[in-house]
């Protein structure tokens, strides 16, 4: 805290300064607790049209430092904190200076100038907006936060453009207040210029198809938003006075209940919700026609006729953004994510081939389980697929298990190649438990969030010696003092007897927990049955099992086998007391004499090792491993593995935007628990 505060002079300096001149002019002048707009003063400081036309120059600097009433001080406060905070931080102490002075002066003559040419127009809001002052730096302050929008990356630029320029915009339209027509010129003259600066220029590129579908789904809630409030509060801006009626809400109501029917599929790109927001747009625009007509014939219009027709206005302009965005709005009701891999029923056997034949990751013999579908990759448009990405849907989102199974040179354009196909089918993708090497080779749009680590022992130098192997060496010494005898096999050779007591044994572990088995990257006994899985049984003299591993193949891009991957560990409650010591070592011991290079005891979820500091996000993820240790023990485990001094590799989760972060961790929990009910996790949290 005593750091942060010791660089607050220097990195929001000119912030504090504005800040200390705005308290110090409120305590001088009484503004701080008497409505300076009361005392006999104010009009010779204040700026405004009248303040022009008497000859009042130097308005604009005396009537920033002000606030009208003393209720306004603490909302504008916060505006300098959040827009020129901002912009100083971002920008820079001199070009934030420049943006708030500019945009402050803009704001001020431009509002002037506008209400000028208006005033002779008759029209009753400008001519009564022509006579009002004004004080205050928010149209400086608006015009920071829109220019601060330049350094944020995409879609959070996008994000930030559209929820400024629709508050200032409705508020401009539907209060039109004298700040509310500064405000919007402030913030408008900083989003028209700062992206033409050099520093800040991009080049020209059309909207993708998520940019799209978030305008459209933003201009239904904030249509719907600005109509209910619109029918709740008492508004006298350029329209005329607000009058509520029963006609009004029905039409209202009719809008939010459509609004809340399509607006997740708009957001989704499903074709069928955007014919219903093009239908309710064009039923908006058919209302507005018809005010129209009654005008013309009668000369008379229905109370709130102005505002129905500025919402009718806000409903052309979501019109014309679907009719142009229509090409991102293509997915069908049933979201398929198309392959070019075989049918559903082949696509294991031809991802299994994949692997064999291109390597992959620790994780990637998972691919082969049920539950998974695919989506296939070509180098070459006419070629035979070379890549697979195994994933789930779940929630929404298209979960990738592990690294792309490709050649280490595609594994950019397979990522690339599953989220544009995840876009088509309104999923939104993710891939979880990828390697650093896959995380490096992610487009650069990608972001990444480390949410395990694999321990990985190297056979090749790995020899049972030492103080740091002694709990080790103990067990192997206690199993062959009591009985206890090793048996690496295929499990689906195995006797009825053996492939009964593995059962029995991991139903009495999963009935123990309080929750169903988890999946998704945990396998059960159904997966350890597989042909190319290795078994470890630790048996007594009589038969008996006393516990069990299970170990996947990992696979070179050779194509040979180049390790094994833990999977299933299981013991009997009353067997012998370090059998998984046991098992686990005696299984490396085998596979080393196999010739393997690599054991990996598998990742352990929600587990960072790392020393630097955690951020927000990673914060939650430690949270969320607290509550989960006493029903799975994941750093349980962790510490547990460490027995056998493995080396860590970090194992990330790859998103492309942080707004989706909270729907793929529900989509997670499905995908470990899909078999979990809302009543199953109710009692294991209490």
């Amino acid at each position: 805290m005593a750091s942060v505060l010791a660089e607050l002079p220097r990195r929001s300096g000119l912030t504090l300064s504005v800040l200390a001149v705005l308290l110090a002019v409120g305590v001088v002048t009484n503004a701080l607790w008497m409505p300076a707009s009361e005392q006999n003063w104010y009009r010779s400081v204040a700026y405004g049209l009248p303040a022009f036309e008497a000859g009042n120059w130097w308005t604009p600097l005396t009537g920033t430092f002000l606030a009208e009433q003393p209720g306004h001080y603490l909302p504008i406060l916060i505006l300098i904190v959040g827009g020129l905070g901002w912009a100083e931080r971002t920008l820079g102490m001199r070009q934030a200076a420049v943006v708030f002075a500019a945009g402050q002066l803009f704001a001020i003559v431009g509002a002037a100038a506008l209400l000028a040419v208006l005033r002779p127009t008759g029209w009753d809001w400008a001519v009564e907006l022509a006579t009002h002052y004004d004080v205050g730096p928010s149209g400086g302050a608006f015009a920071c936060a829109a220019a601060a929008t330049v350094t944020l990356r995409s879609p959070w630029r996008l994000r930030a453009r559209l929820a400024l320029g629709a508050w200032v915009g409705v508020a401009a339209l539907f209060i039109g207040a004298l700040p509310d027509i500064e405000h919007l010129l402030g913030a408008a003259l900083a989003l028209a210029v700062m992206p033409l600066l050099p520093r800040y220029r991009r080049p020209l590129s059309r909207p993708s198809e998520r940019e799209w579908r978030l305008v459209a789904f933003s201009g239904l809630v904030v249509i719907g938003a600005v109509q209910v409030i619109v029918n709740l509060v008492n508004l006298d801006g350029p329209l005329g006075a607000s009058t509520a009626s029963l006609a009004l809400w029905g039409d209202v109501a009719l809008d939010i209940l459509v609004i809340s029917v399509i607006g997740h599929g708009v957001r989704r790109g499903v074709r069928l919700a955007w014919w219903g927001a093009v239908i309710l747009a064009l039923l908006n625009q058919l209302q507005l026609i018809l005010l129209i007509l009654l005008f013309v014939l009668t000369g008379e219009s229905v109370p709130g006729a102005a505002f129905a027709a500025a919402s009718s206005l806000l409903w052309l302009a979501q019109l014309l953004v679907l009719l142009v965005a229509r090409g991102a709005f293509r997915v069908p009701v049933r979201r398929r994510l198309r392959h070019p891999g075989g049918s559903a029923q082949s696509a294991p056997e031809q991802a299994a081939a994949l692997l064999r034949s291109t390597g992959g990751g620790t994780l990637s013999w998972m691919s082969t389980w049920r539950g998974n579908e695919y989506l296939f990759s070509r180098a070459v448009p006419d070629g035979a697929p070379d890549a697979v990405i195994a994933f789930q849907r779940h929630a929404g989102v298209a979960i990738a298990l592990g690294d792309p199974i490709a050649p280490a040179e595609r594994v950019g354009d397979v990522l690339r190649d599953f989220a544009e196909a995840s876009q088509r089918a309104g999923l939104t993708p993710c891939a979880f438990s990828v390697s650093a090497a896959v995380r490096d080779a992610a487009p650069e749009d990608w972001r990444s969030l480390q949410v395990a680590e694999d321990t990985i022992i190297d056979l090749q130098t790995m020899e049972l010696r030492g103080k740091r192997w002694q709990n080790v060496r103990a067990a192997l010494n206690r199993a062959e003092r009591e009985g206890i005898s090793f048996r690496l096999c295929r499990l689906s050779e195995q006797p009825w007897a053996i492939l009964a007591q593995v059962r029995a044994i991991s139903e009495q572990w999963v009935g123990d927990k309080g929750l169903p088995e988890m999946k998704f990257t945990l396998g059960g006994v159904d997966e350890a049955l597989a042909p190319e899985v290795w078994t470890g049984l630790a048996i007594d003299a009589d038969g008996s099992v006393h516990g069990v591993t299970s170990w996947l193949p990992v696979y070179g891009a050779d194509g040979a086998v180049d390790g094994w991957t833990l999977d299933l560990m299981r013991r009997r409650d009353d067997g012998f007391g370090p059998v998984m010591e046991f098992l686990i070592a005696s299984s490396a011991l085998a596979f080393k004499e196999q010739g393997a290079r690599i054991v990996s005891l598998s990742g352990a979820p929600l587990v960072n090792s790392s020393d630097a500091a955690p951020g927000p996000i990673e914060r939650v993820l430690g949270m969320t491993a607290t509550l989960l240790e006493p029903l799975y023990g994941f750093r349980s485990l962790h510490q547990f593995k460490a027995k056998f001094n493995p080396r860590a590799e970090p194992m990330f989760l790859l998103y492309r935007d942080e707004a989706d972060l909270p729907r793929i961790g529900i989509a997670l929990t499905k995908a470990y628990l899909p078999d979990a009910s809302l009543r199953d996790l109710v009692r294991a949290a209490s």
